[in-house]
């Protein structure tokens, strides 16, 4: 029947298995390892496509109000975890890689110039998709240097778009715990209104944060207020480049401490997803540059950044979720966690 279904083509196989074209063949003889490193270089950029298209899935689900006991944020958890398990084969496919010797790959490096990994615009549009701005990059000057126009364009369009990251901001910003009047002094609160149970919960949780520190922490309490508040803005990695607002912080931390609530564990698992999307970004960043110092020690990459050192500064200044993460200093043992009032329990479901 003319309508039935061939695997072959499907997949579109000979387009995929036809799209291998080594540059060493095509200039007198056949450097082996060339077809391996096309062939993860092309797995790459399946993946980076499969990426994209999870993303702006989740991006699409979180533009509108989320109820927090809904399918569709477990469909957010869902595709944001098949993100992270993407990366972990990205991760692993340098393991397929490095059977390739630095002699190996000098059989057809040279052959390859100016092309660079450096030139992948999805994986730039998928860090953009993420929530990485311009303000935030390395080597602002040279990011897109290397990309066709199109490709250009479509990245700074996706730079002016809501990025996950602001999507998340806005989501935990709608968030009913303890909302404050506006953002500002809470620390000290002496002057705090029995009945404001938002302001009493967060100077209590503020002072049982305070006695948890050791004598060399107690540094930490400015950053706490800045955080958590809005306060001065304290010196150190913290003290710029904010994309969550206090309100924001306020609720993921709190989402983090009492998640032990049903309510709270597709929340807290979105977050911790956001997280093992970052690890794992950061932990392919760190092998590429591995094997790239393995491969070609201090010398140039080929499409002329600085190789090792470029990705060395990357690796340390691309943390998209980085503000999620370093909640983690602002948490206390659960014993020490103040009892939620009635009030609070019967917007979780839990009224006793």
């Amino acid at each position: 029947m003319s309508n039935e279904v061939h695997y072959g083509d499907y997949l579109q196989l000979d387009k995929i298995l036809g799209a291998q074209d080594p540059e060493s063949l095509r200039k007198g003889g056949l450097a082996h390892d060339e077809m391996l490193f096309i062939v993860i270089h092309q797995a790459y950029e399946l993946w980076f496509k499969q990426l994209l298209f999870e993303t702006d899935s989740v991006i699409d689900i979180m533009r509108e109000p989320l109820n927090d006991n809904s399918p569709e944020l477990q469909i957010v958890v869902h595709r944001l975890a098949r993100c992270g398990t993407i990366l972990k084969v990205l991760v692993h496919q340098i393991d397929v890689m490095e059977t390739m010797t630095p002699m190996d790959f000098l059989d057809f490096r040279d052959m390859l110039r100016p092309a660079s990994g450096f030139q992948s615009w999805q994986f730039k549009l998928l860090e953009a998709r993420l929530g990485l701005k311009y303000e935030h990059r390395y080597a602002q000057q040279y990011y897109v240097s290397q990309l066709r126009q199109p490709e250009i364009d479509i990245i700074k369009q996706a730079e002016k778009d809501s990025s996950l990251l602001e999507l998340v901001n806005k989501w935990l910003e709608r968030m009913p715990f303890f909302r404050l009047p506006a953002d500002g002094p809470v620390p000290g609160a002496s002057s705090t209104p029995p009945q404001d149970h938002g302001i009493a919960f967060w100077a209590g949780y503020r002072q049982r944060y305070l006695e948890s520190l050791a004598d060399n922490e107690k540094n930490n309490l400015p950053l706490f207020d800045r955080i958590f508040f809005g306060g001065p803005s304290p010196d150190g990695p913290f003290a710029e480049n904010r994309q969550l607002s206090p309100s924001a912080c306020r609720a993921a931390l709190f989402i983090m401490l009492y998640r032990g609530y049903p309510i709270l564990q597709l929340p807290f698992q979105v977050l911790n997803q956001l997280l093992e999307i970052d690890e794992q970004l950061s932990t392919w960043r760190y092998r590429h540059m591995s094997m790239v110092q393995r491969m070609i020690g201090t010398r140039v990459g080929t499409g002329g950044s600085t190789g090792k050192d470029y990705l060395s500064a990357a690796l340390l200044k691309h943390h998209v979720f980085k503000e999620v993460a370093s909640l983690t200093s602002f948490l206390i043992e659960r014993k020490r966690l103040p009892q939620l009032d009635v009030e609070m329990e019967k917007r979780l479901g839990f009224a006793r």
